[in-house]
């Protein structure tokens, strides 16, 4: 069986969680707890555009908050 997140003929969503993390995942496998559907589902380029243009920084919403709490400035 191959990877279902690398097929090109697939269909995908945009998950993202509380941290602001992103993740491309197949649009036939149930949404873990904790993440929620912020790209319906639609083909896998459109998903990884979505994320390459949104998801910027990949430290967690809590470490950037944290980093600010401490003054120090993003990477």
């Amino acid at each position: 069986m191959s990877n279902p997140f690398e097929d090109t003929e697939a269909t995908y969503v945009v998950l993202v969680n509380d941290e602001g993390q992103h993740s491309l995942w197949p649009s036939f496998a149930e949404v873990p707890a904790g993440w929620s559907v912020v790209v319906p589902e639609t083909d896998r380029q459109s998903c990884l555009d979505y994320i390459n243009e949104n998801w910027t920084d990949m430290r967690p919403k809590s470490l950037v908050e944290a980093m600010a709490t401490a003054g120090q400035d993003a990477p």
